[in-house]
This record gives C-alpha cells, structure tokens and sequence, in this order.
C-alpha cells in the first residue's frame, strides 16, 4: 500500500475550486459575506496570494489525512508497524492483502466515508466554533455544507484512484 501522491494533489486542488463556486455571489457568495461581517472591500485589501497558498497547503495536509479515513487498508498496514517489507511481518499480513486488498476502493466508497466526515467531524467542530463566536446558523451551515461537500469529493477522489 503506497499512498497516491496524484490523487493527493488533486483532491488537495478541490477546495480551493469548489471554494471558488461556493462562495461566489452564484451560491452563497453574498449571504455568506454579509453573516460574516465582511465587506468587498476588505476583501479586496487581504492578501489573496498568501491566503490561496496556505490554503493550498492546508488542503495537502487535509487530503494525505483523508486516505486514513477512506481507504481502510491502511489500518491492516498500520497493525504491522507501516513496513510490509519487514522481516517481522507474518504470511498472514501478504495473505490478508491478497485476499481484500482492493476491497471497497471505489469513488463511491470514498465518497460516502468523505460524507461521513463532513457531517461528524466538520459540522460538530464549526458548529461549536460559530456559536461561541455568536455567528448564525446560516453561517454555520455554509461553512459546513462547503467542507462536507468538498471532503465527499476529496474522498471519492483518493480512495477511487487506485
């Protein structure tokens, strides 16, 4: 089991696309602005390339963590220590691999664990985070729609290119 530096990148790419659609006047561009206090102009007077950039980066990070949610091999490579090539691994581990190793390596599998992030990990956590900063639901729910949509694409992504 290699991770897949390609599918990495390209889910890595997702956010920052969707993002660009997401929070477009299109979508929930303006709604999204005017719950968060921001102004156009203030917008305009950040620096887009360090935010875009880091976010480049952060979405890198987001994606390599997302294949340990998806792609459920890596739990059976994490029981024998991360090597399959060590010494100490047992036939049993090669013959596990053999037997379900491209198990449930599919879009639609990675989908649905992505799914499953969004609501149960992403939703908890900014909704926690917005009511103490007393930001409204609509906020609230734009910002978790955006994540869970992305992290359902960003899992279809890794755990199908395989």
């Amino acid at each position: 089991m290699e991770f897949n530096v390609y599918a990495i990148l390209v889910a890595a790419i997702v956010p920052l696309v969707l993002g660009f659609l997401w929070y477009s006047p299109v979508l929930f561009g303006n709604v999204w602005m005017r719950e968060s206090g921001l102004t156009e102009e203030k917008i305009k007077n950040s620096n887009m390339l360090l935010i875009f950039g880091v976010s480049f980066v952060l979405s890198v990070l987001l994606a390599f963590f997302t294949q340990f949610l998806t792609i459920h091999q890596t739990g059976a490579l994490g029981m024998i220590g991360g090597d399959p090539t060590a010494a100490a691994v047992l036939p049993s581990y090669q013959a596990f691999m053999d037997d379900y190793g491209t198990n449930f390596r599919t879009f639609k599998h990675g989908a649905l664990h992505g799914l499953l992030a969004g609501l149960f990990i992403v939703l908890p956590v900014i909704g926690i985070n917005g009511m103490f900063k007393q930001k409204s639901w609509k906020h609230i729910l734009i910002g978790a729609g955006f994540w869970t949509v992305a992290l359902t694409i960003m899992g279809a992504i890794i755990c199908g290119w395989v």
